[in-house]
């Protein structure tokens, strides 16, 4: 496939976390209403822009340090209403959208912290759910997986990125045939 990229320098950024309490994890039904994956599962997160950063005092004359987990903090609280610890980095993806907008996605996992789930208008649903209660939802490719990473982080079992992105690309037909 061929993309138009107007600026192959510049790139979306979106901003997830998979919120754990108690061995579940919170997942979030988008609105009907939405362009992209419409009534589709997911996790809290949204776009990162330069207004995430810009109006708040910078660390250094000309930086603002920590500008991507504040924001994914403030995303998560305007989200569903969650105070959650500490946003430890899970792994990255990229993506190009139909309109060739290429995306980077940054994930994130994290504990709560406090507070009852009160949804905003982005979203019409949430559960609770462990990592095999969440297979039984319609998600946005490749939730699943991460959940599924996040829980044996948890859980104390060694992730093998390889052997996760084999999966991945079995579960979607992409392994090459070998030819005999």
């Amino acid at each position: 496939m061929k993309y138009q990229i107007k600026n192959p320098e510049l790139h979306r950024i979106a901003l997830t976390a998979i919120i754990h309490k108690k061995k579940k994890y919170l997942i979030i039904q988008r609105s009907p209403n939405k362009n992209a994956f419409p009534g589709k599962w997911t996790v809290p997160g949204g776009g990162f822009e330069v207004e995430d950063y810009i109006k708040t005092p910078k660390t250094t004359p000309d930086s603002w340090y920590f500008a991507v987990t504040n924001s994914l903090k403030r995303e998560i609280q305007e989200e569903v209403g969650l105070r959650v610890g500490e946003l430890r980095y899970l792994l990255d993806l990229t993506f190009i959208r139909p309109d060739s907008t290429p995306v980077v996605i940054l994930s994130y996992f994290c504990n709560w912290k406090s507070g009852k789930v009160v949804l905003n208008e982005e979203n019409t649903n949430f559960a609770w759910v462990s990592y095999s209660e969440a297979k039984n939802y319609d998600l946005i490719e490749g939730i699943l997986e991460e959940i599924k990473m996040v829980d044996q982080i948890i859980r104390g079992i060694k992730s093998n990125k390889e052997k996760i992105i084999a999966n991945i690309k079995r579960k979607y037909n992409l392994n090459p045939r070998k030819s005999s």
